[in-house]
Parts: structure tokens; C-alpha cells; sequence
């Protein structure tokens, strides 16, 4: 399938949120988005980066409705005072794009005590998903887009050591882990919905290999980023069409389906059996609801 951003539908009076759309392919989403008509709302941490890069939308695309918000994925506190500032302000939200994310750093936990990358990938966006869902049920037609990796592959989730301090810290590992926590997660969102009745849809998607800030604590895989990585607009194609066509609501995982989906056209990506397991995405949610505080299809 040969769809790229050109092909995109008019998005006017569509509200959307893309979290960590200051740089890499949330920066291409929150562009391709407003350029098409949408009100585009940049949640992101450094406020600074994100005004820069708001800016540099509104010169390329003058009349378009692009703000930025502060929100701290790894900081519960941010991400309900984000909510409920939106809330306040809004009478909609058409698409919510999970996108922000931490890849290897050095071991570190978020403000609430969580291992950074699961704590910042899976449980800020769970609760971020959580806290807005009511708006987005409101809303006729809404979806929410979580962005996973081709990384889930060797991920597990181990429940016994969320934090990393029982055995030795491998943050490839751990990121593997935060990766299909966010595909196991949107799988059984959309089973919840499902099952609620609900209007909402919840699709994944994965950007390939694609050149971004998040390598930037890896020297070998910025190197790699010169000569095999895909530019980061092209690693937004997958979850812009997830977000806007509605072809992508017949299949729950969209990506490239080149060589290891690392690269090509946007097609159905390959789910690993360990997040398609319903036992798991069923503890990942109690636990999830557990450590954000945040509960929300609880019973269905």
C-alpha cells in the first residue's frame, strides 16, 4: 500500500493531541496534521523546544491552529494537571497520538518512582489515556494511537521486577519492555472498548527504523543513523494513517513492511504472540491502574 502524507484527508475541526512533538516523527505528525486543517496541540516537556518547533509550523503553514502544553509523561502529577487543563478548555478530542518517548537511557526513575522508560513510555501514556478518555467518548469518531516498536519483538514484561533492582539493569531490555507494554496495552484497550460499546477506537503503529533524538544515548546507533535509518518524516507515515484513514481501523498494528519493517510502505504489522496473550494485557492493566492510580474500564 502506497500511502504517504500527501494522501492524508482534510482533518478540519478535527482536535488532536500528540505527545513528545517537538522533534523526530511526533514533530512530523503535529506538522502533517495542522497542514491538513487539524487543531493540533503539542504536549510536550520542554516547553522551550516546543514553542521552536510550534513556530517553525506556523511560518510554513500560516492559519493553522498549532498550540504547545506542558506535559511530563514521567510525572503523574503533569499528566493529570495536562488533562484536566484540556478538559477545561476543550469540547473534544478526535485523536490522541501516545507518542512521547525515553530509549535507553542511563538507569533512572520518574518523579513517582518508576523505571524511566516504563515508567515514562507505558504508564504516563495509560494514565494519559485514562484521564482523557471521557472527552474522547464524547466525541464521534475519536481514536487513540499508541506508538510501539519493531522492539516489542524480545520484549517481556516482568511484573516481579518492574524497576529493575532485583536483577542487573539492561536498558535495552527494559526498553523491549516499555515497547510491547504500548502494543499489548492498545490491544487491550481496544478489546475494552470493544466491549463497552464504545465509539472510541484504539489502533498501534510503529515508525521502522527512523532517524530521531531518541538514539542520541547510543553513539553506534547515531552512526547508524546516517546510513540505514529512514528520515524521521517517513517514520510518521505509519501513525498519521492509523490516526486519519479509515482503512486503519480494520487492522490493530500498522508500520513499514520493507525489510524487518525497518523501512517501506505502511502496511499490517507483525504482533508478537506475547502481546496478543489476554492474560497479560489483563495483569499489565490491573497493574498499570495499580501504580498510576488511574482506573478507568475497570469492569468489562
Amino acid at each position: 500500500m502506497k500511502w504517504s502524507e500527501a494522501m492524508m484527508r482534510d482533518q478540519s475541526g478535527k482536535v488532536t493531541i500528540v505527545t513528545g512533538s517537538n522533534t523526530g516523527i511526533g514533530f512530523h505528525m503535529a506538522r502533517a496534521l495542522a497542514s491538513n486543517g487539524a487543531k493540533v496541540i503539542m504536549a510536550c516537556r520542554n516547553q522551550e523546544k516546543a514553542g521552536v518547533a510550534m513556530r517553525s509550523i506556523l511560518e510554513e503553514f500560516p492559519g493553522s491552529e498549532v498550540s504547545t502544553s506542558v506535559l511530563d509523561l514521567a510525572d503523574l502529577s503533569s499528566v493529570r494537571s495536562f488533562s484536566e487543563d484540556f478538559v477545561s478548555q476543550s469540547d473534544r478530542l478526535d485523536i490522541l497520538i501516545n507518542n512521547a518517548g525515553v530509549m535507553i537511557p542511563p538507569k533512572s526513575f520518574t518523579k513517582d518512582g518508576f523505571e524511566m522508560q516504563f515508567g515514562t513510555n507505558h504508564l504516563g501514556h495509560f494514565a494519559l489515556t485514562g484521564h482523557l478518555l471521557p472527552i474522547l467518548e464524547k466525541t464521534e469518531g475519536s481514536r487513540v494511537v499508541t506508538v510501539s516498536s519493531i522492539a516489542h519483538n524480545p520484549g517481556v514484561i516482568d511484573f516481579d521486577d518492574l524497576n529493575g533492582e532485583r536483577k542487573r539493569y539492561n536498558k535495552w531490555g527494559f526498553y523491549s519492555q516499555s515497547k510491547i507494554a504500548n502494543l499489548t496495552f492498545s490491544l487491550e484497550l481496544a478489546r475494552r472498548l470493544e466491549r463497552n460499546g464504545s465509539g472510541v477506537s484504539a489502533i498501534a503503529s510503529h515508525p521502522g527504523y527512523s532517524a530521531t533524538d531518541l538514539q542520541r544515548h547510543s553513539l553506534f546507533w547515531r552512526f547508524l543513523n546516517l546510513i540505514v535509518a529512514i528520515p524521521a518524516k517517513r517514520g510518521a507515515e505509519a501513525t498519521l494513517y492509523a490516526a486519519t484513514e479509515k482503512d486503519a481501523l480494520e487492522y490493530p498494528y500498522w508500520g513499514p513492511t520493507g525489510f524487518i519493517e525497518m523501512r517501506g510502505w505502511t502496511g499490517k504489522a507483525e504482533i508478537n504472540a506475547k502481546a496478543r496473550n489476554e492474560e497479560t494485557a489483563r495483569r499489565l492493566w490491573e497493574v498499570s491502574e495499580s501504580l498510576t492510580g488511574v482506573s478507568f474500564l475497570s469492569e468489562v
